[in-house]
């Protein structure tokens, strides 16, 4: 009879990502998640304008509303785009000093993903997929 095959033992544990179709878990993370994304784009400068187009082309209303009061539901996208830009945030403030590190996402960079173009015109002409890009080559920087 076959033995199962095991993965060897670790002390590294996965931990079990949130289910953002679950209305229960969306309630729980909208609110902490948008006041991040709110001081984030206050500590990046970024513009309302482009604010709103990093959370997927939000019209003015719900913008300002959700800037006024953060403790709202919002869907999955937004929860998913506000989580990469929060990881940015923290592998920036990893990688480089306060000043820089708010400061790098509005310069221009010679990396070929950006085209000599600062990094938060890539993420907002590419949406999710250039977030997630960023972040990994963030991370990949990150570990050396």
């Amino acid at each position: 009879m076959a033995r199962a095959l095991q993965y060897p033992a670790s002390r590294y544990r996965i931990d079990t990502p949130p289910d953002l179709g679950a209305r229960a878990e969306r309630e729980r993370l909208s609110a902490p998640a948008l006041t991040a994304f709110f001081n984030i784009m206050a500590r990046w400068k970024v513009r309302d304008e482009d604010a709103r187009a990093l959370l997927g082309g939000v019209t003015n209303g719900p913008f300002y509303e959700m800037k006024r009061n953060p403790a709202r539901l919002i869907d999955t996208d937004r929860l998913t785009r506000i989580s990469y830009l929060i990881g940015i945030f923290k592998a920036l403030r990893i990688l480089h000093s306060r000043a820089l590190a708010d400061e790098w996402v509005r310069l221009p960079n010679s990396n070929p993903v950006f085209a000599r173009h600062a990094p938060i015109v890539y993420m907002i002409r590419g949406g999710l997929p250039a977030m997630q890009t960023v972040r990994r080559l963030l991370d990949a920087r990150r570990a050396g």
